[in-house]
């Protein structure tokens, strides 16, 4: 399984780099094994019945990009540098894993201050990647990169312009509630409350759980052979009660479909049977790619991803390889918007 097998041609006009207002607004393509229909988010309800689920990622991004400065004494005295932060996990207490640009140049007990009271002692530097220890932790930290901090845009946006104040509503979905994320659960931008409110009065369940989506979601396949490629670990949670209620959705012949391939992959991390999850709370590294048996999977609503990445992967998993290229040859003529801010689908396999 090669890594050219996921590849596609796509024309850089149909990246996104604002989403469709209002919510709700853009299209939504939806396919099944043979069939495939140009429809809009609204529309979803059409192809819901009374007694499926869908499980929703409730993970808040924060504003984990931070633009610092750091000091250094030099034999021509002082000197300053920009330094790009953008946060990836936390490590305990007031200490941070991060990306920094440009990193060679950070070194060991420099401070970078980003402002607003804010800063942060470089601890040590692992290629790319840098652990920091911040000035303040909890609350206090909340606060102050509420306060500095931006919206972490994908690289594909991030290239074509800075993230502004319409950025902390657009990449934040409306149920966001346990902070942790660096990257927003894409599909689940197309919802709003009227909208939630109308599948959950055609008697269609709404589950809620947490995965931290981590900046590794954005890291390119290096490997020619996919099936040693190694994905980056992300922090979730599925609680007794949402387990307790997919279970009981499956037992009774019902569909379960995540919103987004974050909700996908935690759910099936947390399958310990074929048609049961159990509570589950840890990292998962989970990669799904063709041949993946899936354990309570029946459909998948999902933004389209790029070229040559796992999220493609993933979506062949579901539909087949020779399915999921007709469908997004399908998206691609019919000038679907394309990426985090972009159209979405609802991929329904066994229909």
């Amino acid at each position: 399984m090669k890594l050219d097998d996921f590849d596609f041609d796509l024309p850089e006009e149909l990246i996104a780099v604002r989403p469709a207002y209002p919510r709700g607004a853009s299209r939504l393509l939806v396919a099944g094994a043979g069939w495939i229909e140009d429809r809009g988010v609204a529309d979803i309800c059409d192809y819901l019945r009374p007694g499926d689920r869908l499980v929703l990622n409730n993970t808040r991004v924060i504003p984990a990009r931070l633009s610092g400065v750091r000091r250094r004494e030099s034999a021509q005295g002082p000197v300053e540098a920009r330094v790009e932060v953008t946060l990836l996990e936390p490590s305990g207490g007031a200490e941070w894993l991060a990306l920094a640009r440009p990193a060679k140049k950070v070194k060991p007990g420099e401070v970078v201050a980003f402002g607003g009271g804010l800063s942060a002692e470089v601890l040590c530097r692992e290629g790319g990647e840098v652990r920091l220890r911040f000035s303040v932790e909890g609350a206090d930290f909340d606060a102050a990169l509420e306060q500095v901090g931006a919206m972490p845009l994908p690289p594909y946006i991030a290239a074509r312009r800075a993230a502004d104040e319409a950025d902390r509503e657009d990449y934040q979905t409306v149920f966001a509630k346990r902070s942790g994320a660096v990257a927003a659960p894409t599909a689940s931008l197309h919802f709003d409350e009227a909208l939630l409110g109308r599948i959950a009065a055609m008697d269609v369940g709404l589950t809620e759980v947490t995965l931290h989506v981590g900046a590794g979601t954005f890291l390119p396949v290096t490997v020619e052979d996919v099936t040693t490629h190694r994905m980056h670990a992300e922090r979730g949670e599925v609680s007794a009660q949402a387990a307790e209620e997919i279970n009981a959705t499956k037992a009774a012949g019902g569909r379960i479909i995540p919103v987004g391939t974050t909700a996908l992959r935690l759910i099936e991390s947390a399958a310990p049977a074929k048609g049961r999850i159990a509570p589950w709370q840890g990292e998962t590294d989970i990669f799904i790619y063709p041949g993946f048996d899936f354990s309570l999977t029946d459909g998948l609503m999902t933004n389209f991803h790029l070229p040559r990445s796992t999220l493609m992967m993933l979506v062949s998993a579901l539909m087949g390889q020779g399915r999921i290229r007709e469908i997004y040859q399908h998206a691609i003529e019919a000038r679907y918007r394309f990426f985090s801010y972009g159209d979405s689908s609802l991929l329904l396999p066994g229909e």
